[in-house]
């Protein structure tokens, strides 16, 4: 059972990012399935749940006609679009903020987006989180970011490896292994 200064952070489980979307991860859909579950059966573990969206209007060279899938990437997660939006099977109705990021920037890291003006480090802090489980997609990207910014912001981090997808298989394993390195937690 975590701490009641523990929070659930899910990464951007959005539509773009699963099967069917325009930047889908193969095991995308898998994933959101796992968390909605996992959702229903852990909710008393955790003080909040949060959620991070990619929530692009104009990110400059971030969207690419040409992409190298590094640095420029197909169009994806256009503000209000249904693509931007959270799978369903992800139980949005229990979050308790929504961190949108990038609208005019790449922004991979939770950190970088806001919720109601706030910040998600001041957010966690303002409501004494200290310890972090964080699942989603795409790990060697967002979900990367997310958690060494989370480590450099003092939380301890815990990853659910199992509820998150990679891009890459090979970068999704060097993503953990920089996590750990950096001092997450695997499980």
């Amino acid at each position: 059972m975590a701490s009641p200064k523990t929070a659930l952070v899910i990464v951007d489980v959005q539509n773009d990012f699963c099967p069917g979307g325009s930047l889908a991860t193969e095991r995308g859909t898998e994933v959101a399935g796992l968390i909605g579950s996992y959702q229903d059966n852990h909710a008393d573990d955790y003080a909040h749940v949060v959620a991070t969206q990619d929530w692009h209007i104009d990110p400059g060279e971030h969207f690419s006609d040409t992409p190298d899938f590094v640095d420029s990437w197909p169009v994806h997660c256009v503000a209000d679009s249904t693509g931007a939006a959270l799978h369903d099977a992800v139980r949005s109705h229990t979050v308790d903020a929504f961190f949108r990021k990038g609208e005019f920037s790449a922004a991979y890291s939770g950190f970088e987006g806001e919720a109601e003006g706030v910040g998600m480090a001041q957010w966690l802090r303002d409501r004494g989180v200290e310890k972090l489980d964080v699942v989603g997609i795409a790990t060697d990207h967002c979900v990367r970011a997310t958690v060494l910014d989370a480590l450099e912001e003092g939380f301890e981090v815990r990853v659910l490896t199992e509820m998150c997808a990679a891009v890459d298989t090979e970068r999704g394993d060097a993503a953990f292994a920089e996590m750990v390195g950096s001092g997450a937690q695997l499980s």
